[in-house]
């Protein structure tokens, strides 16, 4: 009988990795940037359909003002993140794809003149008006899936959600955005706890933090033990090992259930958010400010790594400017962190909704050598796959047998080809599988 993945066999407790965590800006606390001279917005920020602009070049612009429309049921607006003068609707490479997108490049005035927010209580407003509210937004999930918030609130009514999962794991080394915004914005992200938990009518919440971020813990639990009258959110400190902030990872950590193949959390009754993301609902619900900024670490080799407050469409250059000087080895510039971050082919590239951190590295290319059949990358698997399989598949062009070894359940966390001692670049192997399978239909 063939054995296609490692479920029941008693491997599960050992999966994961645990790189170098290098959390070197765990003490810093969060700094606003001056505002940048120009920003350039793409409009494919989010999973979906790309948005569709709706200005023109001359066109003089608010922060907060709706640029581009979201153009289907899966998308999410862009906001204005400067006010000024659009200089130019162009395309450019995609920070996430490296595809041409459309974008809006605003020129500065200096002025930094909002539109008007409209501030709201969540209490008096329909499950109806707060996903509105949250849609007109732009939000979407920030820890770097970027699927819009808005949709995922509204699951389909047969899906039963009893349960809200928070993520605060941050399990990527040097990335301490999340744990910083746990610190220092400790109200807000309950508040969009709370907002999340009236939406969807559930009444149960769980905080899950690494258990090596324990300043964030005690003030998150410290923080529920203040309100009045009390809720039913509680704060999980789960194992620091990498991919714990991978969804179905925390609803197996938390709720001791496995997200069916080809599933999402509501399919057992969970909805997952970001802890940026239940930050950003509080404001757009409470205050009715979009998302038109975020916390973004700087970190790797520069000479003072940093958290900061920026505005979307802001050049990476930027905020490498306001870190020192970087390391003289510096070749590379990825946006997210060292296991599933995206290499920028300029230092120029706009941070977008997704990016959670800038770092900067030395490129370490090492020769590929043969599988030798360790099984490495079976052990640290997530999801008690056999990534060596999918190798094999894609080497030989057996595409068509991939399905067979459970590709749609691989989250390309990158764990196996940390694990892997021959050099085996296997989430490229497995992205150019399932990019096969979708050209030839086979799912």
């Amino acid at each position: 009988m063939k054995m296609h993945v490692l479920q029941g066999l008693g491997l599960r407790r050992r999966t994961g990795v645990h790189p170098p965590a290098r959390k070197l800006t765990r003490a810093r606390a969060i700094e606003h940037m001056p505002l940048p001279s120009k920003v350039i917005l793409p409009l494919q920020q989010h999973i979906g359909a790309c948005a569709k602009a709706v200005v023109k070049r001359g066109d003089e612009v608010k922060v907060g003002q709706v640029i581009a429309e979201s153009d289907g049921f899966v998308s999410a607006p862009i906001h204005a993140t400067i006010s000024g003068t659009v200089k130019q609707v162009t395309t450019i490479a995609s920070p996430i794809t490296g595809q041409p997108v459309p974008a809006i490049i605003i020129e500065s005035d200096g002025k930094d003149e909002w539109i008007e927010l409209v501030p709201a209580d969540p209490k008096n407003l329909s499950n109806e008006q707060i996903l509105t509210r949250i849609q007109n937004a732009g939000i979407v999930g920030m820890g770097g899936a970027t699927f819009p918030t808005h949709v995922k609130l509204n699951p389909p009514p047969q899906k039963h959600i009893h349960t809200v999962i928070v993520n605060g794991a941050e399990c990527e080394p040097y990335i301490t955005a999340d744990d910083r915004l746990m610190l220092e914005e400790t109200d807000k992200i309950i508040a969009g706890i709370k907002i999340a938990m009236q939406v969807l009518s559930v009444t149960r919440a769980h905080i899950a933090i690494e258990d090596n971020k324990p300043r964030a813990i005690e003030r998150m639990r410290k923080t529920l033990a203040q309100l009045s009258p009390p809720e039913r959110i509680t704060v999980v400190a789960v194992p620091s090992r990498y991919p714990m902030g991978a969804e179905k990872t925390l609803v197996k950590s938390i709720l001791h259930v496995e997200v069916p193949e080809g599933g999402l959390p509501m399919d057992v009754g969970a909805v997952v958010q970001n802890v940026a993301t239940l930050a950003a609902i509080s404001d757009a619900v409470t205050l009715g400010k979009p998302l038109v900024e975020r916390v973004v670490t700087v970190a790797g080799r520069v000479s003072e790594p940093k958290n900061l407050l920026a505005r979307f469409g802001t050049a990476a250059s930027s905020l490498i400017e306001l870190c020192g000087e970087p390391d003289t080895s510096v070749d590379q510039v990825i946006f997210g962190g060292p296991m599933m971050g995206i290499a920028q082919p300029t230092y120029d590239s706009p941070i977008i909704k997704g990016t959670n951190c800038v770092l900067l590295t030395r490129s370490d290319f090492r020769d590929e050598h043969s599988c030798i059949r360790c099984g490495r990358c079976i052990d640290s698997c997530p999801m008690g796959l056999m990534p060596l399989m999918f190798v094999n598949c894609d080497k030989k062009g057996e595409y068509e047998a991939l399905p067979d070894y459970h590709i749609a359940n691989c989250v390309e966390c990158g764990a196996c080809a940390y694990s892997c001692p021959a050099n085996i670049p296997l989430v490229s192997y497995i992205k150019n599988g399932k990019t096969e399978l979708r050209k030839r239909g086979i799912k």
